[in-house]
């Protein structure tokens, strides 16, 4: 029996080591690609990728470590019934029951990294990701972007060019900006510019001194002004673009709050919150007992149904988990329920499929005479 259990649990960290080595590798390069996206963009500083692609990878962890585990049992179980391993195990007098053991020996300490990631290491690395875009937003609007560069806003309706700055107080030196109106079409010329926020929280860029030009649509008629001072509104609070980074901030800062604050608030946010840190650790254990039963396939079968079966299954449960945080969010589901209701049902549905894998056909009664 040792030398059995010592066996699965060797190939389960094997398999386990591969499956989340390429998970991760995966998950870096979508990632450092949206974030040199967003540096090209001017969204956040070029200096400050790896280390926001650091921390990022720091929250995706719990995630990556419970698929990988799923997954490393799902193939464990699957290659003992493909090369019929199993049935020599079933021959020596040993049950499918008797795999519990050795893959909670493994699932188990993955559980407890799980839950120090999502109780502790987690919101400390969506503050530092908060923090570093915070520092970055902080600056001026138009310090992150590169002299010779154009600037585009309110959906390319208004474009800026600047020019190195003459005089160090100046944030950009001359610049050229074009708007357009639905009737008239403005070029801008100035010597300087700054960003200016308003106390509602629109931004201006303010422009000084300078000539503006402005063209008719259709007909020959201009204008010509001069002026000292010139505001354009770049960015306005009420535009949906800005709310939706709003409540993008919004949530970064839900998920960077200690847990013992979540626990000491207990508001819907909060337990909503608390909740998901808590599930992916049981999601984990849940995860490894389901794949045991979902890997006792037929080695006669093909194995693409099997597997597209367990998948779309682990995706089904990371999902309500999902739904049972919105429903705690909007009030819907209380969180003593929202907590433990999906895991309870899928505890529910990994026993009786191993029940239903390990049950024992009875013999049929003779037939009466």
């Amino acid at each position: 029996m040792s030398l059995f259990k010592r066996a699965v649990v060797s190939e389960i960290v094997s398999h386990g080591g591969i499956v989340f080595s390429t998970l991760l590798v995966v998950w870096l390069s979508v990632l450092i690609v949206r974030l040199l996206g967003e540096a090209a963009n001017g969204d956040i500083g070029a200096n400050v990728v790896l280390g926001l692609a650091a921390f990022s990878s720091i929250t995706a962890l719990p995630v990556i470590l419970s698929t990988a585990l799923f997954i490393a049992v799902l193939t464990t179980v699957t290659r003992s019934y493909r090369e019929s391993e199993m049935a020599v195990w079933f021959a020596s007098g040993l049950s499918l029951l008797q795999w519990v053991r050795p893959i909670m020996w493994f699932a188990v300490p993955v559980a407890l990294v799980v839950a120090t990631l999502t109780l502790a290491a987690s919101p400390w690395a969506y503050g530092q990701i908060a923090e570093y875009r915070q520092r970055f937003e902080q600056r001026s609007d138009l310090s992150r972007v590169a002299s010779g560069q154009f600037i585009e806003a309110d959906d390319g309706r208004r474009v800026f060019f600047a020019e190195p700055p003459e005089h160090p107080d100046d944030e950009l030196g001359r610049i050229v900006a074009r708007v357009a109106d639905p009737e008239w079409l403005s070029v801008v010329v100035a010597d300087s510019a700054a960003i200016k926020t308003e106390d509602n929280g629109d931004r201006f860029l303010v422009l000084g001194p300078g000539h503006r030009y402005d063209f008719r649509e259709g007909s020959s008629e201009m204008r010509l002004l001069d002026f000292e001072r010139y505001g354009v509104r770049i960015e306005s609070r009420s535009d949906p673009a800005t709310l939706e980074a709003a409540r993008q901030k919004a949530l970064q800062q839900i998920k960077a709050r200690p847990t013992l604050d979540l626990i000491r608030q207990a508001d819907r946010e909060s337990l909503s919150q608390l909740m998901w840190r808590l599930s992916l650790p049981l999601a984990a254990l849940n995860l490894a007992l389901v794949a045991l039963p979902l890997g006792a396939v037929n080695p006669r079968l093909g194995r693409s149904g099997d597997l597209l079966l367990a998948g779309l299954l682990a995706l089904l449960y990371m999902n309500l988990i999902n739904l049972s945080r919105s429903w705690i969010d909007d009030g819907v589901l209380p969180f003593s329920i929202g907590l433990w209701l999906v895991h309870g049902v899928f505890l529910a549905l990994g026993l009786g499929l191993l029940w239903w894998r390990t049950r024992l056909r009875r013999p049929r009664p003779p037939d009466p005479a």
